[in-house]
């Protein structure tokens, strides 16, 4: 099989080249003409060299360009949704911050509300040394009433007993 590659690429090499290797007449006769294919194109001109630096240098500018705006992009937005949360954070914390105040303001009333109507130590005090004077005047009314509830038993029983000692008739 190695074979017939070969043979199949030495006959399509020498139908394409221009110059026949053989020797006698007889085979350049039995040799087969090439067929015109077309003309050759002449090879493209290569962009000089200059015009060629100057594309060159400006895709890989436009493209280092744009490489760096989108990561430049990604970065703000990155940035702004990280400014964002900052400040619906900042925004919570605010709010807690205002019910804080205002759960203070209205136990500062209500301590107001409640030093205005309590008493004080001094009005303790004087209500204190005016409850002792009551209890003590109490207390000697009772005393005196019983002095007096004592006597008029006394008294009593001194009519009893000069009433049993008497002998009627």
């Amino acid at each position: 099989m190695s074979l017939h590659r070969f043979g199949a690429a030495t006959r399509q090499f020498s139908s394409r080249s221009l110059r026949n290797f053989s020797s006698s007449s007889r085979v350049r006769a039995d040799a087969v003409p090439v067929a015109n294919v077309g003309t050759v194109k002449a090879p493209k001109q290569p962009v000089g060299g200059f015009r060629g630096g100057i594309v060159g240098f400006l895709f890989g500018f436009s493209l280092a360009s744009s490489f760096a705006a989108y990561h430049l992009l990604d970065e703000y937005k990155q940035a702004s949704s990280a400014l964002q949360a900052s400040v619906l954070e900042l925004q919570a914390s605010t709010e807690k911050v205002t019910a804080h105040i205002r759960r203070i303001e209205a136990v500062e009333k209500d301590l107001r509300a409640l030093s205005s109507s309590s008493a004080s130590k001094d009005d303790l005090s004087r209500l204190r040394a005016e409850m002792k004077k009551i209890y003590d005047g109490l207390d000697i009314e009772f005393l005196n009433l019983r002095s007096h509830v004592w006597g008029m038993q006394q008294d009593l029983h001194a009519l009893a007993k000069k009433d049993a000692t008497s002998v009627r008739v």
